[in-house]
């Protein structure tokens, strides 16, 4: 990753946040939103699906190149899919659930809700969704956040349903999982006002930050996705899909600012040396006694080998753009879209078992001089033929430029090609689903997670660093139900912050306690039926047992409450099995008899009911 004036180079980024809302039942239809391991799938079914043309008579370029890959897409349902998911009967109406906190989320971004709202079909055919399209609603536009680097603008902010998940690759296609299929989904979209990398990191922060202040969106892996769009001054606007770690957002810009950059060089140095792009040509011949194991293995098959000849892209196909990617490496990515494994250049040739030998003929067979460079796929005839082909249209847009289109995020913040940007032809109107003319006047705006954790230090003495840990978590709805059922504030924030993280760490699977699980525990010691010593005890009684009542966890755990003359007997116990040191330390003792003590009474008893006994039976013997 280099380093750049970004002012300088002309970034100019925007944010696309994608979020679950965590909703009931699903966007269009009442099946919950219930997610399931593709082991519950009860049956599956397959489609192909195509594209279709938009009101206007056009095909979206980008659905048009998805179809270019003949695909059979397989359906994981389960006892709770619905003729709508399966999309066998049409939509019901938009879920007002869903509809109230995407106008929550408006509100929070001060973005004006728009007086009716029409439901439309985006077509999706990469198998995503069951009916070839993704229904999606604009509920509201403008607004504004704030970053340290200036004001970042809303454009728009959209409501619509979630795609099925990738359960696996299969022989003959994808297969999906229907359970995430129609979960609510916002879509929020700054303007292009972020000009640095930083900033792209602060601005999706502080939208996160909104989005969890309603306490009605999803937490977790996968819940919130990221796209990013980024364009340097001689580059063209990139869409980088699938961003899911917040803390990578401004690694993914600069490393594409870094790759922009880098092809706008090449693209400067192609036409520096009047380069040109072949025509493909098949190659099978050269390679007739090669010892390369990919491509002998692909003729073994009854491959074929296929080569295009580049005009002065000599040294220039294996340039690094981003890190462990290369020219070479976008060539490759284009031959991928028609199933091939990938290409081989000469920039890293003999190599991979060609010999100089046969990268000789390899040169000739194309008219190659030393100042060019050549390409070769080796697959099954078709594939090798559209994959060269493919390999050969990026090479001819290497001399132009960077080109528009839409990358994939991966995992060390590199990017990928998916396809070419979508257009206007992509989307047109559901017929299925009447307008929504929305009703504001009911909605309430929510409390903003930083003000929220201001008010739990004020309101109710918590140490700011806690208040902060508890109104940015999970579980602040837990915690204003227990306050407001009269739990100690601080009890009940440290329960669950602090006694959850730990329990978590110790293997307990904290996932299963649930809301009543929590607060059922905390007003057992408020009532006085449970010592906050014991509180540990309870929660991994009900993690393992989730069936059970608070109460009944206690009864199961041995921790029903003792009197005082028990609490007595178990001290003396202890004081006079540590008589000697009694003797010696007085109340110096106390404090590992405390811990003693509390052991033997494992939870049952109020820890100041027992510090005092302690210090009285102490001081009998001091």
């Amino acid at each position: 990753m280099t380093d750049h004036d970004y002012d300088d180079v002309g970034l100019v980024a925007g944010l696309e946040i994608h979020q679950q809302l965590d909703t009931e039942t699903k966007l269009f239809c009442e099946s919950p939103t219930e997610l399931r391991e593709p082991s519950e799938a009860t049956r599956t079914f397959t489609r192909y699906l195509h594209p279709t043309k938009s009101e206007l008579g056009e095909i979206d370029e980008a659905a048009l190149e998805e179809s270019q890959v003949d695909r059979e897409f397989e359906y994981l349902a389960y006892d709770t899919t619905c003729l709508v998911e399966e999309d066998d009967e049409p939509p019901g109406e938009v879920d007002e659930e869903a509809l109230s906190v995407a106008i929550q989320i408006a509100e929070l971004l001060d973005a004006e809700v728009v007086d009716e709202i029409q439901v439309m079909r985006k077509i999706v055919i990469d198998g995503s969704n069951t009916s070839g399209f993704q229904r999606s609603m604009l509920v509201a536009r403008g607004g504004e956040i704030q970053t340290d680097e200036g004001p970042v603008g809303i454009e728009d902010m959209m409501l619509e349903e979630e795609s099925a998940q990738k359960v696996a690759e299969t022989d003959s296609g994808v297969r999906y999982s229907l359970d995430r299929l129609g979960i609510p989904l916002v879509e929020i979209g700054t303007a292009p006002d972020i000009r640095t990398p930083a900033q792209a990191q602060e601005a999706a922060e502080q939208i996160g930050t909104l989005l969890r202040s309603t306490g009605a969106v999803r937490r977790g892996l996968g819940t919130i996705r990221q796209d990013v769009n980024v364009s340097v001054a001689e580059g063209a606007r990139v869409e980088i899909k699938g961003v899911q770690a917040l803390d990578q957002i401004d690694e993914i810009v600069a490393l594409e600012a870094d790759r922009q950059l880098a092809l706008v060089e090449i693209a400067e140095t192609l036409q520096e040396r009047d380069a040109a792009v072949g025509d493909p040509v098949e190659v099978t011949d050269v390679f007739a006694e090669t010892e390369s194991a990919v491509i002998g293995g692909a003729l073994d098959d009854g491959g074929e080998v296929h080569a295009v000849g580049l005009a002065g892209f000599d040294g220039l196909v294996g340039r690094e753009i981003q890190p462990d990617r290369r020219l070479g490496t976008e060539l490759s990515d284009h031959a991928k879209r028609a199933g091939a494994g990938g290409v081989f250049h000469t920039d890293e040739l003999p190599a991979y078992g060609v010999t100089d030998a046969e990268v000789t003929a390899l040169r000739a067979a194309v008219d190659a001089d030393d100042g060019d460079a050549v390409v070769l796929v080796a697959d099954d005839p078709e594939t090798a033929a559209a994959a060269i082909e493919n390999a050969a249209d990026r090479a001819q847009t290497a001399i132009d430029g960077v080109p528009e289109e839409t990358r994939g995020a991966n995992d060390d913040g590199t990017t990928r090609y998916l396809r070419p940007l979508p257009g206007a032809a992509r989307l047109y109107p559901e017929t299925d689903v009447p307008p929504v003319e929305p009703d504001t006047s009911s909605v309430e705006t929510p409390e903003v997670l930083d003000e929220k954790a201001a008010r739990y230090a004020d309101e109710h003495g918590l140490d700011p660093d806690l208040a902060e840990q508890v109104a940015f978590g999970r579980r602040w709805q837990t915690f204003e139900a227990a306050v407001d059922a009269g739990v100690d504030p601080t009890l009940a924030a440290t329960t669950l912050e602090s006694t959850l993280t730990e329990l978590r760490r110790d293997g307990v699977a904290v996932e299963e306690l649930d809301d009543p699980a929590l607060r059922g525990t905390l007003e057992l010691v408020e009532t006085g039926d449970l010592a906050s010593e014991g509180i540990t005890e309870t929660l991994t009684t009900l993690a393992e047992r989730p069936e059970l009542s608070p109460s009944e966890a206690v009864e199961a755990a041995g921790l029903t409450g003792v009197d005082e003359n028990e609490v007595r007997e178990a001290v003396v116990e202890v004081v006079e099995r540590n008589e000697a040191q009694v003797a010696e330390e007085g109340m110096g003792a106390f404090s590992g008899l405390m811990g003693e003590a509390m052991g033997a009474l494992r939870g049952k008893a109020d820890g100041d009911l027992v510090s005092d006994v302690l210090r009285e039976e102490i001081q009998k013997r001091a």
